[in-house]
């Protein structure tokens, strides 16, 4: 195997601890090839008046028969659940003697989970880089703000 960059795109790994079942992802790919089932449950939490209902995963699987490794749903999960991991043999794609179908090319979560251990960490932040509005103190404008614009 030829030696690639840390940040390789392979497929797609999910941290199943960080779904919130918002759906966003799968709504924004552009081939639907994402499938995501969920239940709600409701809880009451201590001290408080009302219960609290939450979505709970209960499937999460992308068919890589159908993906185009685009990357918008790991771009667009807004809790940092999906990531790319530099994994490149895994089963469905095939093998010169014809193991591997199709068939196995839709992968759940839990086979999907397996891969985050492989996900490079993000590269350091630039020291030179300009503090983040949020972080900088003093600067009289809101955290997240455009530049003076209100």
């Amino acid at each position: 195997m030829t030696n690639l960059p840390p940040r390789t795109r392979g497929v797609i790994a999910l941290l199943d601890a960080n779904c919130t079942v918002c759906m966003i992802c799968a709504r924004e790919c552009p081939d639907w090839c994402i499938h995501i089932t969920s239940h709600t449950e409701v809880e009451q939490q201590p001290g408080s008046a009302r219960p609290r209902s939450r979505n709970v995963l209960d499937r999460f699987a992308i068919d890589y028969g159908q993906c185009l490794y685009c990357g918008i749903c790991v771009e667009v999960c807004p809790f940092d659940a999906l990531h790319w991991a530099p994994e490149f043999g895994y089963p469905g794609t095939g093998s010169i003697e014809g193991e591997g179908a199709v068939a196995e090319l839709v992968h759940e979560r839990d086979v999907l989970a397996t891969w985050v251990e492989k996900v490079a960490p993000p590269p350091p932040l630039d020291p030179a880089a300009e503090a983040a509005p949020e972080t900088a103190t003093g600067t009289g404008r809101r955290p997240g703000s455009l530049r003076g614009r209100t």
